[in-house]
């Protein structure tokens, strides 16, 4: 069985986890009713425990922010080229797309501020990610937590240092009734959706005025210039993040605009914008030695796709899950360079998939052509345009049908439409 993250009120962008934040304005004091300090954790270094806080007591927690859902994958089954296309979509092997058997999973995961209250760390803001125990919601909430826990704690015992574009793991603590705390350091309450959302409203408006939105063209067209550098950036901050964790053999396996941390939204604040990762709860460790050994049901549905596409060796495996971790980055930037360009409702993140997976199989240059044709798409068009066509090129070596084609994570940074040669 494979989970993911997904919005109940917002459309999903892939097939993997998406997390968003949900309003709440209730508070919450501190707690006395805590009283274990222990975590789960498996096959961590000494160091990396040492380091984080796992006492209760040097924690307070602060208002509830969000909730989390997420959708579980059972099955996927191939179907005939040119056939329907299905509300949840996945991409295939070389024989074809795949549709998948998808249903609401049982873990809710709840969200707090807080901070830290104690110690060296004192006065730093945190954000709480509430796992429920067994009880609650079975082995798997544990395994997620457990899995996320551990990722982060591997990363940031690195000999190398630790990414700026990772979410920070501060520590955490495990309740009497099994619930699993993990604090993280509160770099940001926006996602890569919010500022999304936000930028596409701001198209609305700014059609709706029509003349009236800006007498200066000069400024129209600067406007467009800073949105575009915005993304770029933020872009390159995703792929650093991700590099980063295939670098120390990590697969993200979550990757969407929800699971990336923004520290600002301001397109004229650009400079200052630092991406962070999130979501570490699918994440997979592919050193060899780990997926000679690897049984654990939260990577199942990843190694299933990869035998499907004709994987079967650790090597073959590993290359497998890399390749899937940059498609996944692939449908984040074509969310990117699509949304936050077009009026709110125009185009949305399924929608945006399907056009992609299920009608146009993946062909960008059709792809191209058909929005060519759509006034309401024109800027997206014009920003993958940058470059003679850039954005095309590389937003087509990510969703390579064929895995062994998509370029690495440093690859994509390398390319001139990520190392903003083409602005």
């Amino acid at each position: 069985m494979r989970f993911s993250y997904h919005p109940q009120c917002l459309s999903s962008s892939s097939h993997h986890s998406l997390s968003f934040f949900s309003s709440s304005s209730s508070f919450l004091s501190r707690s006395r009713r805590r009283s274990s300090t222990s975590l789960h954790y498996y096959s961590q270094s000494p160091s990396a425990k040492a380091s984080l806080v796992t006492n209760s007591d040097w924690f307070q927690v602060g208002r509830p922010i969000g909730t989390y859902g997420f959708m579980n994958v059972t099955s996927y089954s191939a179907f005939p080229s040119g056939g329907p296309a299905t509300e949840y979509s996945s991409y295939g092997d070389l024989e074809g797309l795949k549709t998948q058997d998808v249903g609401e999973g049982s873990v809710k995961i709840r969200l707090y501020e807080g901070r830290v209250s104690q110690g060296s760390l004192r006065g730093t803001p945190v954000i709480f990610k509430v796992y429920p125990g067994k009880r609650a919601a079975g082995v798997e909430a544990d395994m997620m937590a457990a899995n996320e826990l551990n990722a982060h704690s591997f990363l940031q015992s690195s000999s190398k240092g630790v990414s700026q574009h990772i979410l920070l793991l501060v520590g955490g603590f495990e309740t009497i009734t099994g619930e699993q705390w993990l604090a993280f350091r509160d770099n940001g309450k926006y996602s890569a959706a919010d500022y999304a959302k936000r930028a596409s409203e701001r198209v609305s408006r700014d059609r709706a005025l029509g003349e009236s939105s800006s007498w200066n063209r000069f400024e129209q067209e600067q406007a467009i210039k800073r949105r575009q550098y915005f993304v770029i950036n933020l872009l390159q901050g995703v792929m650093r993040g991700l590099a980063y964790m295939h670098d120390h053999d990590i697969l993200h396996q979550s990757l969407g605009p929800f699971s990336v941390v923004l520290n600002t939204i301001s397109e004229r604040e650009a400079r200052y914008l630092i991406p962070r990762l999130r979501d570490l709860a699918f994440s997979v460790d592919v050193r060899y030695s780990e997926l000679e050994e690897d049984r654990r049901s939260l990577a199942d549905g990843l190694w299933r796709r990869a035998s499907a596409a004709g994987a079967f060796t650790r090597m073959e495996k590993r290359v497998f899950g890399i390749a899937d971790d940059i498609y996944e980055a692939g449908l984040l930037f074509a969310y990117l360079a699509f949304v936050p360009f077009c009026e709110a409702g125009v185009i949305d993140s399924l929608s945006l998939q399907r056009l992609l997976e299920n009608t146009f199989q993946l062909d960008l240059e059709a792809t191209r052509e058909y929005c060519l044709a759509d006034d309401r798409l024109v800027n997206a068009v014009k920003f993958l345009d940058l470059g003679n066509g850039a954005g095309w090129e590389l937003l087509q070596a990510m969703l390579n049908a064929d895995f062994r084609k998509r370029p690495t994570a440093e690859a994509v940074l390398n390319h001139r439409f990520m190392t903003g040669a083409v602005l």
